[in-house]
């Protein structure tokens, strides 16, 4: 009975974190009319500092430390990642923007076995190549090859798995908030720095990484608290699904979010997902499944 307890509880969280990341993403979406993309990674990581932050002031941190420069690659990676997120979630419908973030799992288990040296069955192979016809499926590459919005989708799923790939490694050598930390004090530092080099050297080709700092006024700073307090939300009822029951279990559901993305997007005036996109969509969930039962 309790191991039914664990897994509904496990279940419900993460359920409860899917809708409210596709929520957060709907704020994302809101806020990028006011803003540039590099001013909401600025806003999303500047709740997380702040929340985080105060935690540690409440509780010190104890690590053992003696990884300075992987952590600071876990925050780097974090970060760009979630520039490509944002700013495709600006320019392309919500599903498809979290369709690609969500094909970092998939991207996990390659970097696992490549740096890890952790093992990849069988099955867990065949789930990569679907993942990858899956993706395929998503970006629809012409005769001139992927667009933008398809490269830095496919990057913020690369990105995020070169990002938890390292948070394996460090988990063994620092708390779990200071890895976190890593993640949102260079989110917040990194878009300040780019604003700055963005009033001298800017280039339209990297305009998901550049942009003006713009003073949220009105309703604005709805959305821009909205983000940042779901996300914060998000992440924090993530990890309790993750502590309440399987890992491979917590995963497969965590799928749900692109269903409440779609839905939510609809509503904010997205078009259906093609045939072929929701194809793609679906062999990207069936990859992501199959490799998380397989962890």
């Amino acid at each position: 009975m309790n191991q039914i307890k664990e897994l509904n509880n496990g279940v419900k969280y993460m359920l409860f974190a899917s809708f409210l990341f596709a929520i957060m993403g709907a704020f994302a979406k809101l806020a990028s009319e006011h803003m540039s993309s590099l001013e909401v990674v600025f806003f999303r990581n500047v709740f997380g500092v702040v929340l985080i932050g105060y935690t540690v002031y409440k509780t010190p941190m104890t690590s053992k430390g003696g990884k300075p420069l992987l952590l600071f690659f876990r925050g780097l990676m974090g970060f760009l990642a979630l520039l490509a997120y944002f700013y495709n979630i600006a320019h392309i419908p919500l599903g498809d923007a979290v369709t690609y973030s969500k094909t970092a799992p998939i991207f996990t288990a390659i970097f696992a076995w490549a740096f890890l040296k952790e093992k990849l069955s069988a099955a867990a192979w065949i789930a990569v190549f679907i993942g990858f016809v899956g993706i395929l499926f998503i970006a629809q590459p012409t005769g001139v090859g992927f667009s933008k919005y398809d490269i830095l989708g496919i990057f913020s799923g690369v990105g995020a798995a070169l990002a938890y790939t390292s948070v394996r490694e460090l988990r063994n050598y620092y708390d779990t908030r200071a890895i976190v930390l890593s993640f949102t004090l260079v989110g917040t530092i990194g878009p300040v720095i780019l604003f700055i080099l963005s009033k001298y050297f800017y280039m339209s080709e990297f305009d998901f990484m550049m942009g003006e700092f713009i003073m949220p006024s009105g309703v604005v700073w709805v959305y821009v608290i909205g983000l940042g307090v779901l996300g914060t939300l998000s992440q924090y009822y993530m990890t309790k699904a993750y502590g309440e029951t399987k890992a491979g279990i917590v995963g497969a559901v965590s799928y749900t979010n692109i269903v409440f993305a779609i839905l939510v997007g609809l509503i904010l005036g997205d078009s259906l997902p093609t045939f072929i996109t929701t194809c793609g969509i679906i062999l990207v969930v069936i990859a992501g499944i199959v490799v998380a039962k397989q962890k």
